[in-house]
């Protein structure tokens, strides 16, 4: 007997066979197939999975655990990413996930009208990141403010006064690439509005989910007209440099 399963839904597309390609080639959560389910001229890319391994308390314990997230989110966006690279995909929630498929095709024909107008409103756009990050260490090695002493020893005894001159030297040096990692956050934002139909301002990331070394200061979603991107790639760019 098989185990009780539920549905997992990565987003929402146009019933027009342009999605037909992803089941069967792309790996959904888990390892699990992808699979559509159609109602209202909509169709939804689901994977049914164990109902145990997605209930609401196992839910939770994958949010709090770091490599389970990551291992989350990255078979999410892959099954998106491959949608989007076939047609115009409304992405859902990470986690978000219904009793079956009968209760999906329930929320494809209630919520028709608005997911046909937010299809339409993606229509002919991208969706970029913009993400500032400052990293202390690399800065300080840069400067000439590192510690001298390998691996990281103290400073030799009767240095103590050069020491605390060195400390207070890293912690000013810390605080201005703190400051200059905020005003090029703020002025990419500026400059990214300008040409972005709609922004998002997300959370930063925190420690191995960002992807990179350093602090993540700022972590932007913006919304680009496909014929704009090459532009709004240069002007950001051009901030960064």
């Amino acid at each position: 007997m098989n185990a009780p399963s539920t549905a997992y839904v990565y987003g929402v597309g146009r019933d027009d066979g342009s999605l037909a390609g992803v089941v069967g080639t792309a790996s959904g959560v888990d390892g699990h197939g992808v699979r559509l389910v159609a109602a209202g001229g909509l169709v939804a890319l689901v994977s049914a999975v164990p109902e145990a391994a997605f209930d609401e308390a196992a839910l939770q314990r994958r949010l709090e655990d770091l490599d389970l997230l990551e291992e989350l989110a990255r078979a999410h966006h892959a099954v998106v990413d491959a949608a989007f690279a076939r047609a115009v995909v409304l992405p859902f929630r990470l986690a978000t996930v219904y009793r079956d498929e009968d209760r999906v095709a329930e929320v494809l024909g209630g919520h028709r009208e608005r997911f046909t107008e937010l299809l339409g409103w993606l229509d002919g756009h991208v969706e970029l990141g913009v993400k500032v990050h400052a990293d202390p260490e690399s800065a300080a090695s840069l400067a000439g403010t590192a510690p001298q002493e390998p691996g990281g020893a103290a400073p030799a005894a009767g240095s103590g006064r050069a020491y605390l001159r060195q400390r207070m030297q890293r912690r000013r040096g810390t605080e201005d690439l703190y400051r200059a990692a905020g005003a090029v956050a703020d002025e990419a934002a500026g400059v990214a509005r300008q040409l972005a139909r709609a922004a998002v301002v997300h959370r930063a990331q925190q420690g191995g989910l960002s992807g990179r070394q350093g602090v993540n200061i700022a972590n932007h979603a913006y919304l680009v007209s496909a014929d704009g991107e090459a532009r709004f790639r240069e002007e950001v760019e051009a901030v960064a440099r």
